[in-house]
């Protein structure tokens, strides 16, 4: 029962007692002159009762109405204790997201100055130049490769190698007719690796000289033209 319905009850039971008491006494004082007093008396403990009976309608309205103070007040404090609940849950939740967010990104930014270093650090290492090896009329695949494993940095050979193994199979002298693409790195136009040496169409020591600075330049190294080959199968 709310509130209104409790109080409005009440207001009822009291204008219906109000009425009785003013009914039977309106009765009671016509007839007085004329009564016995036996039965006035009976008159006046009716009247008496009905006065005691509406008493305690209006105590039992009174106890009802704060009945439903009290449990409308007891909601409402359950109710904003559960809001405020929610609310530092949330907000607890949504700092651990930010602390998570904010030490993901500190560990990428750390990966990525680590990995610049390594980088770095390989490309200073003291490696075999083209000019250190002799010519010769021809290489097999494991001497160009053994030139390679001496001018690549150690870290980054096998990406090298990937390249290679998928552009040429190791074949210095490997030609793409259709396109114009020359050597172990397939340079297009081939001509591209003069800039390295003249001997660029018979010397796999000039054509790999060439490679690593194309993939140093473009993609940071052999690594990450490596990483770019693999999602556009071509670098």
């Amino acid at each position: 029962m709310s509130r209104i319905s409790v109080r409005g009850f009440a207001v009822a039971s009291a204008t219906a007692v109000t009425t009785v008491g003013a009914v039977v006494g309106v009765a009671s004082g016509s007839s007085q002159g004329s009564a016995d007093p036996v039965e006035a008396t009976a008159a006046d403990a009716t009247l008496l009762a009905d006065i005691s009976a509406g008493n305690h309608a209006q105590a039992q309205t009174a106890s009802l109405t704060e009945q439903a103070d009290a449990q409308s007040t007891a909601a409402e404090a359950e109710a904003k204790k559960s809001a405020e609940e929610a609310a530092r849950k949330q907000a607890a939740k949504d700092a651990a997201a930010k602390k998570l967010a904010e030490e993901k990104k500190a560990a990428e930014a750390k990966a990525a100055k680590e990995r610049e270093a390594e980088l770095k650090a390989a490309r200073s290492e003291s490696r075999a130049d083209a000019s250190d090896f002799g010519v010769q009329s021809s290489y097999t695949v494991a001497e160009v490769q053994a030139m390679a494993r001496q001018m690549v940095p150690g870290d980054q050979f096998q990406c090298f190698s990937n390249i290679v193994d998928h552009e040429s199979s190791w074949n210095y002298r490997a030609s793409n007719p259709s396109s114009g693409a020359y050597g172990l790195m397939q340079a297009l136009p081939g001509s591209k690796m003069s800039s390295a040496g003249a001997d660029w169409q018979t010397n796999p020591a000039t054509q790999i000289k060439w490679g690593l600075g194309y993939m140093s330049d473009r993609y940071g190294g052999p690594c990450g033209a490596w990483e770019f080959w693999q999602a556009n199968n071509w670098y």
